[in-house]
């Protein structure tokens, strides 16, 4: 089974970029969608970057598009979560999951139902301030 363990969040000024790793063990993640949520205190967790595992497919929520980018490292079988131009609107809990890819068109989405999550990293806390 996969396990994926999430990195590189803290405490960053306003304005400032983070980049957020989320490292996978267990098993290879090609073919999957890897994606990264993130939680508002007090709110639902939502998706805000995919990626499709070995190829250059990805999708992002409208809210962050222009400041967040998700990459892979497939010799390191990690994938980051670069972000830029951080609010205080970006404090939140972040999460790497695996979701299940769709048959037929393509393989990832956002947004994406919880129900397809197949695999949730424990969580890597960011706070703007």
């Amino acid at each position: 089974d996969v396990q994926l363990v999430e990195s590189g969040g803290g405490s960053v000024q306003a304005g400032g970029s983070l980049t957020l790793s989320c490292s996978a063990s267990g098993s290879n993640i090609r073919y999957n969608c890897i994606a990264w949520f993130r939680q508002v205190s007090g709110k639902e967790r939502d998706g805000v970057a995919v990626i499709y595992s070995g190829s250059d497919i990805t999708h992002y929520a409208d809210s962050v598009k222009g400041r967040f980018t998700i990459s892979e490292d497939n010799l390191k079988n990690t994938v980051d979560l670069q972000i830029s131009g951080l609010s205080l609107n970006d404090t939140a809990t972040y999460y790497c999951a695996l979701v299940q890819p769709l048959l037929g068109g393509s393989p990832c989405r956002i947004p994406i139902p919880e129900r397809d999550v197949r695999i949730w990293g424990q969580g890597t806390q960011v706070t703007v301030s």
